[in-house]
């Protein structure tokens, strides 16, 4: 059985999926991805995390209309998964990313993804990346007020460092449970505000667990570590990667994404692979080291 984290009051999948892959790309296999999603909760997520800017295009809500049309397709799906998203980044000219935190666009973003994914309120709403034009506060108001107008039941952070997650704790109270920022084998940055999180009892989500869409697929290359771990147990270097993170502080949660059903299924399997002392020690050291 799939074990699970918190986040807030939610009991969730200890690993979640990322759904950016199912359409970051025009040429997407979007059936392919479709299989990735019921791949994944067959093998027990029930964390699904996408935003409104995801997608090829300037087009808004295309991950979020693809990921929701997928959890139709299976049985009962949408009454075991937990669909977080999340609003802040807007996509302008030749699709590029673009930032706004302002609280009209927050207010204006949030109600929009709720209405395409069929939700009353959305279960877990996340600020997507703070907006230097905006101070930090304003933009923590606006999701406060979402909470308070029934839009949004719980709020989270993302892309932050530690002086905006102490001005979100502040402002959002009690409905602030999470904090979505990148961390991996070869990311470490996040390791103060991953710290934050325990003090406080914060869900900490981990984007790009697996170094990032483009380098996934290469990890072992570029994590020697985990290719050399990876070969002692016979499993794949991703496998290892999630099973290291998960072991790192019980309030991480990785979400890695997935575009197949293999994928989905490896990263679920990660839950059961055990990592001894020296396998740690390996992994704990510098992501290049190898044996």
């Amino acid at each position: 059985m799939m074990p699970t984290r918190a986040i807030g009051d939610l009991q969730v999948s200890a690993i979640g999926m990322g759904a950016m892959t199912l359409t970051q790309v025009p040429d997407a296999d979007i059936e392919r991805g479709v299989r990735a999603v019921h791949a994944a909760v067959d093998a027990g997520i029930t964390l699904f995390d996408t935003a409104d800017s995801y997608g090829p295009t300037g087009e808004m809500g295309v991950n979020e209309q693809a990921l929701i049309a997928a959890l139709r397709q299976h049985p009962d799906a949408l009454d075991r998964v937990i669909v977080a998203t999340k609003g802040g980044h807007t996509r302008g000219p030749e699709a590029t990313w673009w930032v706004d935190g302002s609280p009209e666009h927050l207010a204006a973003a949030a109600r929009a993804s709720a209405q395409r994914l069929g939700l009353d309120a959305l279960p877990l709403y996340q600020h997507h990346r703070p907006d230097v034009k905006v101070p930090f506060e304003e933009s923590m108001g606006a999701m406060r007020r979402l909470v308070d107008d029934g839009v949004v039941v719980r709020v989270g952070v993302s892309n932050v460092d530690s002086a905006q997650l102490d001005i979100a704790m502040r402002v959002v109270g009690d409905a602030l449970v999470s904090v979505q920022n990148e961390y991996s084998v070869l990311e470490r940055s996040g390791d103060e505000v991953l710290r934050r999180c325990e003090e406080h009892g914060l869900a900490f989500l981990a984007w790009g667990p697996l170094g990032g869409m483009r380098a996934a697929k290469g990890l072992g290359g570029a994590a020697a570590s985990a290719a050399v771990v990876a070969e002692r147990h016979g499993v794949s270097p991703q496998r290892v990667v999630l099973a290291w993170l998960l072991m790192r502080s019980p309030v991480l949660i990785p979400i890695p994404g997935a575009s197949r059903p293999e994928s989905a299924r490896d990263s679920a399997a990660s839950v059961d692979l055990l990592l001894d002392d020296e396998d740690l020690l390996l992994l704990d050291g510098r992501p290049g080291e190898g044996q």
